[in-house]
């Protein structure tokens, strides 16, 4: 199996700084080494929007050197607390579109997949999604071409409504319009998101949506909420993608939590 390590919603802010009293750069540095430490053997890394908490140069500059050392390849994207101007700054090399926009792919033995930009830096809300006409038909030639592979598509901005009425109403707007060309293409397996700050299990047109926790602070458990800043001290998270013949397997892992004794069953 290959394995893809995946961190969303990183929040990184400037030194000194924390949200509700947490260290998001101390916190993505203790999950990422846990990651690299138990699962050396992975193909890649995607790092899946809200990379930083105010898209300041200097929580990119922050993260560009918590990454430094990572011997894994690294697919950046942006999330709705992103903005890309300061992320090219930082991140020249990042593949981004000739529209400016971070979207790229990258295929791992038999799987491609397709990491997507549904920042809208103009949205009347500040932080919905969105994906552009240019966008889309990027989307539609990449899955095209990706012929008999099966995909695994990353959004930041989940594509299914979660059940939390603040976070709904935040999400991505055109999602009708990404989940038919996804369907059409009928080589899509796995649909892998954030925003949300929790784990979620779903379906968008049939096509399993995983929405994986933050490795710093969670939503919590309050449905009927409005408030889209509401955070709970709850365990920093990590998404773990096994890659097989015959489908993918999303595991999420606690890392935050206190080391614990093993047993033996017999």
């Amino acid at each position: 199996m290959q394995k893809i390590l995946v961190f969303t919603d990183i929040h990184i802010v400037a030194q000194g700084q924390t949200i509700i009293g947490l260290d998001p750069f101390a916190r993505f540095a203790q999950g990422l080494n846990h990651a690299l430490a138990r699962h050396p053997d992975a193909a890649r890394i995607v790092l899946c929007g809200d990379l930083t908490h105010r898209a300041m140069p200097e929580e990119y500059a922050r993260l560009r050197g918590a990454l430094a050392d990572c011997p894994l390849p690294i697919s950046l994207m942006l999330g709705n607390h992103d903005r890309r101007a300061p992320f090219l700054d930082a991140f020249p090399e990042a593949a981004c579109m000739d529209t400016g926009h971070i979207q790229h792919y990258a295929d791992i033995g038999a799987h491609r997949l397709i990491c997507l930009d549904t920042l809208d830096e103009v949205a009347p809300d500040q932080h919905s999604g969105w994906l552009c006409p240019a966008r889309l038909d990027w989307l539609e030639q990449c899955l095209t071409e990706a012929g008999a592979r099966p995909v695994i598509a990353f959004t930041h901005h989940p594509p299914i409504d979660t059940g939390f009425a603040g976070m709904d109403a935040i999400g991505l707007r055109n999602r009708a319009d990404v989940i038919a060309r996804l369907r059409a293409a009928g080589n899509v397996v796995q649909i892998v998101s954030g925003h949300v700050h929790r784990t979620v299990q779903g379906s968008a047109g049939g096509i399993p949506t995983a929405i994986l926790k933050s490795p710093c602070h969670q939503m919590p458990m309050a449905l009927d909420a409005k408030d889209t800043s509401l955070s709970i001290d709850e365990p920093g998270a990590y998404g773990l993608l096994l890659l097989s013949e015959t489908g993918v397997i999303v595991h999420t892992e606690d890392f935050t939590l206190p080391p614990t004794r093993s047993f033996t069953y017999s």
